[in-house]
């Protein structure tokens, strides 16, 4: 289930998914599945990740995601919001119902200062 004030937070996109910034994201992460679509160079990167989050590569989203649950909510980050906004329109053709997608990206995530890793290791 959705939180109803993620849902008020976020902001509806005719591909299917929802925009959600940074602050608005921020006390809903253990409601949703966190999915970092970057490559693993920059997962570990100077911009780290977000805590929790599952590397998933863009180029293996639409394979692996064969396996998860359709209705669990999923938010979606990358390094600017493009390419977590293309793996976004790709879940949501697939029947994803709850899908998300960190505007701005690990940049605009740093630039709120919210907690993140970095390195490899929680």
């Amino acid at each position: 289930m959705v939180p109803s004030l993620l849902l008020q937070r976020s902001d509806a996109q005719p591909a299917g998914y929802r925009d959600v910034p940074p602050l608005g994201a921020i006390h809903h992460l253990g409601d949703v599945r966190l999915i970092d679509v970057r490559e693993p160079d920059e997962f570990v990167g100077p911009l780290g990740h977000i805590p929790g989050a599952e590397l998933v590569p863009l180029s293996t989203v639409a394979d692996l995601a064969a396996g998860w649950d359709r209705d669990q909510p999923v938010l979606l980050i990358c390094r600017s919001g493009a390419r977590s906004a293309r793996a976004a329109t790709a879940l949501a053709g697939l029947g994803f119902g709850n899908v998300f997608n960190l505007v701005g990206g690990m940049i605009a995530w740093d630039a709120n200062a919210l907690p993140r890793t970095l390195s490899n290791v929680e």
